[in-house]
Formats: structure tokens, sequence, C-alpha cells
């Protein structure tokens, strides 16, 4: 017998909140009451049985991808193989760097099918993929670390802009990482793309073999880890200031790479308070230094 996600509503009653084991998202739409409630239904329909699609495939999708061919069956599992296929040739990544965008975007697009909608938004634990109709905007929340969130700044997206997914990597996220970001927040076509630019991005910053870096391997944290016996960040002792430039600039060259390349569209780095824009665009409506978790999720949200 299928599992069936728990699915509730946010105290705003106007945010549904579904989860099945990891993938726990938030989703938001606008748009006439029918056409509402059949997103919703279309939603919490297609997380039905998500996670056993994902982990009917969890071998492969833990293995590092190969860009020249996709073993992988699913829709989902599909979509992740191709977010992470462009960045295989000069780093080491698997499929699960991209799950929780491709989640969003499976779930978003679950919902579009079913409704017409002015707008819509999954997130995913911090992954959004996003549904902007003409004249939508949706406003981004640029987090200081994933773990502890307070907003530095944000951006607007708007409907003619090609972004269509957000993602924030670290070494306080949910993930491991490789790298010393607090946080690197990335605006790409879709969110499985952004997912995947994010973990690139956040591992490039680095000091590799600084005594002020704690690192262990990944799979003595997390035994069936993706990562295997990887030095993963634990922990980071206050670094000079001049330090934390350094290790964003090597974050921000691989960030102005993947732009030039078209894969992602900005990226803002964050390290212990200095900060890394990539962008054609503005991150603006500079915001204060530290907000609630409910004020954090009203501005992404609003």
């Amino acid at each position: 017998m299928t599992r069936l996600p728990q699915i509730g509503w946010l105290a705003d009653g106007r945010r549904l909140h579904l989860q099945d084991g990891p993938i726990d998202l938030i989703i938001e739409a606008r748009g006439s009451e029918d056409h509402l409630r059949a997103a919703y239904d279309a939603a919490a329909r297609r997380l039905t049985g998500l996670l056993d699609e994902l982990c009917g495939e969890l071998p492969l999708l833990r293995s590092a991808v190969d860009p020249r061919q996709c073993r992988l069956q699913g829709a989902v599992a599909r979509r992740m193989h191709k977010a992470v296929a462009p960045f295989a040739a000069d780093h080491f990544i698997t499929p699960m760097a991209s799950v929780a965008g491709a989640v969003a975007e499976e779930i978003l697009g679950a919902m579009l099918r079913a409704a017409s909608l002015e707008r819509a938004y999954v997130n995913n634990g911090g992954d959004i993929a996003l549904h902007l109709a003409d004249g939508a905007q949706f406003t981004v929340g640029l987090v200081d670390r994933p773990d502890r969130p307070g907003l530095m700044a944000t951006t607007v997206i708007v409907s003619d802009d090609p972004s269509r997914g957000i993602a924030t990597s670290g070494c306080h996220g949910r993930s491991f990482s490789l790298g010393i970001a607090d946080a690197v927040t990335v605006l790409a076509r879709t969110a499985a793309q952004a997912d995947a630019a994010a973990t690139i991005i956040a591992n490039a910053v680095d000091l590799p073999g600084h005594p002020a870096i704690v690192r262990c391997p990944a799979d003595e944290l997390q035994p069936d880890s993706d990562l295997g016996t990887r030095l993963v960040t634990r922990h980071v002792d206050v670094l000079e200031q001049s330090e934390a430039i350094s290790a964003l600039e090597a974050g921000a060259d691989t960030a102005c790479r993947l732009l030039a390349a078209g894969l992602i569209d900005s990226a803002a780095l964050r390290l212990q308070g200095e900060t890394r824009v990539v962008s054609p665009r503005k991150f603006r409506a500079e915001m204060p230094p530290a907000v609630s978790r409910r004020e954090l999720e009203s501005a992404i949200h609003a």
C-alpha cells in the first residue's frame, strides 16, 4: 500500500505543507478558488509515492554521473541527471546534488497541468520552483546562513526574467558541503539547475588545508552518503577578513564561469560577514542582519 504524505495548512491559511520523509514542501499559489483547489490536490497526488520512486533508483542516484548516458528511468531522476550532467566533466557530482530542486519542479509541474495559476511556488527546504504568469513577481530573500537564517538582501524576479529556480547551499545546510560558504544562493532557469549549481559554487568557496577548518569523511557522518570518503566541512573557526575574501573569490570565479556558460542567472555568496555577488541583476532592498523565521518566510514568499 502506498504511503500517504502528511498534509496540512500553515497558520496563515495560505500555504500548504506537504511532507513525506525528507521531502518537506511549502506551497502557495494564486488563482481562482476552483483552480487553487485543483492545483493543491494535484500537488498532494503527485507527492504520493514520489519518494518511493526515487528510492527505487537510489544506487544510481548516489553514483557519480556519466554525462554521456542516463540509465535512470523516473521523470524526477532523469531531471536530476540532466541538471548535474553539465558539471560532471570538471567536478565530482551525483544526481543527488539536484534532488530538492528536481522534486520541487515535479510538484509545480503537476499543479500547472491541473490548473491555470497567476503565480505559484514550491519550496522544498529552501530550493524553490517558481511559476509567474504575465505581470506577476516574486521576492527572493538571500539568507545569511541556512541553519539560522537572517536576510542580508532581497531581489525581485518578475515574469519577464528567465529565472524560475532558486537554491541555497552551504556548509550549514541539510546536505554536506566540501566548501566553507555560509550560504550560496543561485538563480537559474530551473530549480534543479539552481540546486546543482549552488552545490558546485558552495564547494568552491574554500581554503584547502587551512587549520581553522574541521573536516571529516562524509561516510563517517552518514554511511550511505553519495560523497563516500570525501572530506566534508563540519566547522569553520573565525577567519581573517582577507582569508574569507580569498575563499569567496574562489567561489565567485566558479560562479562567473557558470554564468558565462549560461548555467546560472545570478549568484550571491556569503562567508563570515563578507559577500560576493555574480549577477547582471542587482540584489536590492537591503534587509536587517537578522529576522525571525516567520518574517523570513514572509519576505521570501511575498
